[in-house]
């Protein structure tokens, strides 16, 4: 394919992405009352008889459609996935096209696992993020659904690295004896990725994103070994 093909079907691939965002960001609309309750639970079971509050008059708008466009993305990631290994598909073998189900469902389920993970030890940090200073707390909705959902996409695509490790052995970039070599250096390397994406920039989100994260390393590097034969 042409460099011209190459960019008409990208073009092609980002406009069924865009598509999905919008039919899964106008479902997630619906929602967006329970949605709001569900992402609030942690802070009202931490602050009993505390509520989020609003300063602005927009800012309820405006974080309803947060709250929408993140749903619908939440609802659009098997497309998102799907387009995403679809423009990738071309330039690979007949043999490593047949990875297209398995590796998109694991996207997909990974993707949706970190997002669940980080929902659970959610009011944890919560905890230790409001035991450091002995002051009353008072937060807004914007500011509350602003670092809950960079809190929960941060471990939702940080989960997704083992399928592209996979991927990778795959191709035959890596190997497991090559993952066992640099074990180290991926510990390290894991840390100073946890420590930099998580939101609250805390030792204990830090910790609890770089533990699953070497376990998935591990867990990848036994796959490879055994299923890849590599």
């Amino acid at each position: 394919m042409s460099m011209i093909g190459h960019l008409d079907e990208l073009r092609w691939r980002l406009l069924k992405t865009a598509i999905a965002l919008v039919l899964g960001s106008i479902v997630a609309w619906t929602f967006r009352g329970q949605m709001l309750d569900l992402l609030k639970a942690p802070y009202v079971d931490i602050f009993p008889g505390e509520d989020l509050q609003t300063i602005t008059p927009t800012e309820q708008f405006g974080s309803a459609m947060r709250l929408a466009f993140f749903g619908g993305f939440l609802l659009a990631s098997p497309v998102i996935m799907w387009q995403l290994w679809s423009f990738v598909a071309p330039g690979l073998t007949t043999k490593e096209r047949r990875w297209a189900i398995p590796i998109v469902t694991a996207l997909v389920a990974l993707f949706l696992a970190g997002v669940g993970f980080a929902y659970l030890i959610l009011p944890r940090s919560l905890l230790f993020l409001n035991s450091v200073l002995d002051a009353e707390l008072s937060v807004t909705v914007s500011e509350y659904l602003s670092f809950v959902v960079r809190f929960l996409l941060v471990f939702g695509l940080a989960f997704e690295y083992p399928v592209f490790l996979f991927a990778a052995g795959a191709v035959g970039l890596v190997t497991s004896a090559q993952l066992a070599h640099v074990r180290r250096w991926a510990v390290l390397a894991i840390s100073v990725v946890s420590a930099a994406a998580t939101p609250t920039g805390d030792p204990f989100t830090m910790l609890v994103l770089a533990v699953p994260l070497y376990l998935m390393y591990e867990v990848t590097l036994l796959l490879i070994r055994y299923v890849l034969r590599k």
